[in-house]
Order: structure tokens, then C-alpha cells, then sequence
């Protein structure tokens, strides 16, 4: 689903935010990634959406080389991606529904999908009596299922969450990483990029560490780590 080959990325000012990465996801995996700020994550996130281009090696993301690819080809890859942000990114003036339904009309669904899908999304997220209500009525935890169900409404096939429980207080935060598993084990590939150590020790599922821009640990079931110590790859 993921893969990257030999990928250093190194910005205009200097700063080398990933040093020859290699990372192989697979269809269906659950993996989060983890390290301290300014460690790569991000970078690596942004790269999987080409957001941001690797300077030396190659991406793939479903069937795509995306370091290859041309610009007007970008909707494309990201038609088959879900994307949830730390700050949900809603529109103010749309309801819940009409949210969560944008992210069918700018992919050009017919209204029929349209109207078969988004009450769909939003049950699978618990909101289907919240469909009429604006953003700024709901908690941060409705407002973030609200951007889950807008990134799963084209049923993507991976699903990418850049610290998604960051603004939100620990109950919530586990109640998105339950449904994030959920989602996984229906089928959908997912990444989460957080900082949230004791929902990814209680998860047990595949965890990359980055330090400094390189991948110091790849572990299955793995805990966040000791962030103070030096790690080691576990194969």
C-alpha cells in the first residue's frame, strides 16, 4: 500500500527532515507512527499525500509512484486517501451532513451515492442524529468523528491520521483510536502519525519510531518507547 525506497528529504533551508528512509505498509496494516516533535513524522505524512516531495529515493502509495508523478495527477492518488488532521478542518457554515457530503461533490459523485453514502459514514461514527447540526454545536470529539466520516464517505482504502487525538482530552481520544481500529479491521489500510504513548502501548499494533529523521525502531505490537534512550531495529 506504502513504500518507501532510499527517501531522504531535505528542505531549501538546509534542514534534512528524513535520512534514507525504507518503510514497506501493507494492505490492511495498522501502524502508527511515532517520535518526539520535529523527528520526521510529519514530513513523512506529507509525503504519502505529496505534500511535500522526497530529494533523493521514491514513494509509492496504491499502485502509485509518487515522486514520478505529475501535478494534475494528485487528485487521483488522493481520491483512494482518507485524511484526518489534528484540527478537523471543518466548514463553519456546513452541517455535519453537508460536511461529510462536500468530500463526495468534489470527487464528482452522483447525488444518488451522495445521499446513499454520508448517512452511511456517519453512522459507522456514531453521529447520525447530529446530521443537521453545524460544527460550532459540537464537542471536539464530534467534530473530530465528523472528519473521520468525511475521510471514510469514498471509501478509501488507506486512511491517513496526523496526530488526530491531539486536541482532544483522554477519554476522547481513546473512543477515536477505537473507531480508528474498527475502521482497520473492516479492511482499510491506516497510518497514524501521534504522540499519544498510552493508547499506542494499550493497542499493541506495529510501531515505527523516527529519531532525527531516521527509522530507529519497526516493532509489530510494539510500545511508543523510552523516548530518552537510544533505540534499536527489531526485526
Amino acid at each position: 500500500m506504502v513504500e518507501f525506497k532510499n527517501v531522504t528529504k531535505k528542505y531549501p533551508n538546509g534542514t534534512v527532515a528524513l535520512k534514507n528512509i525504507n518503510l514497506k505498509v501493507s494492505k490492511g496494516e495498522f501502524v502508527f507512527i511515532v517520535g518526539s516533535s520535529g523527528s520526521g513524522k510529519s514530513t513523512l505524512m506529507k509525503m504519502i499525500l505529496k505534500e511535500e516531495d522526497a530529494s533523493d529515493g521514491e514513494v509509492f502509495v496504491n499502485g502509485y509512484n509518487v515522486s514520478t508523478m505529475q501535478r494534475n495527477e494528485v487528485p487521483y492518488l488522493r481520491r483512494g486517501l482518507g485524511i484526518v488532521f489534528q484540527d478537523f478542518r471543518l466548514l463553519p457554515n456546513k452541517t455535519v451532513y453537508e460536511n461529510v457530503a462536500f468530500a463526495m461533490q468534489i470527487v464528482e459523485a452522483q447525488p444518488k451515492e451522495i445521499r446513499r453514502q454520508v448517512p452511511m459514514a456517519l453512522a459507522l461514527v456514531g453521529l447520525s442524529r447530529k446530521a443537521n447540526v453545524y460544527p460550532n454545536q459540537l464537542s471536539g470529539g464530534e467534530q473530530q468523528r465528523v472528519a473521520l466520516a468525511r475521510a471514510l464517505v469514498n471509501n478509501p482504502c488507506l486512511l491517513i491520521a496526523d496526530e488526530p487525538t491531539g486536541n482532544l482530552d483522554p477519554e476522547t481520544s481513546w473512543e477515536i483510536m477505537k473507531l480508528l481500529s474498527e475502521i482497520n479491521s473492516r479492511g482499510t489500510t491506516v497510518i497514524i502519525a501521534t504522540h499519544e504513548k498510552s493508547i499506542v502501548d494499550a493497542l499493541k499494533k506495529r510501531v515505527v519510531a523516527i529519531d532525527k529523521g531516521e527509522i530507529v525502531r519497526d516493532q509489530e505490537k510494539g510500545q511508543y518507547g523510552d523516548e530518552d534512550k537510544d533505540y534499536k531495529i527489531h526485526h
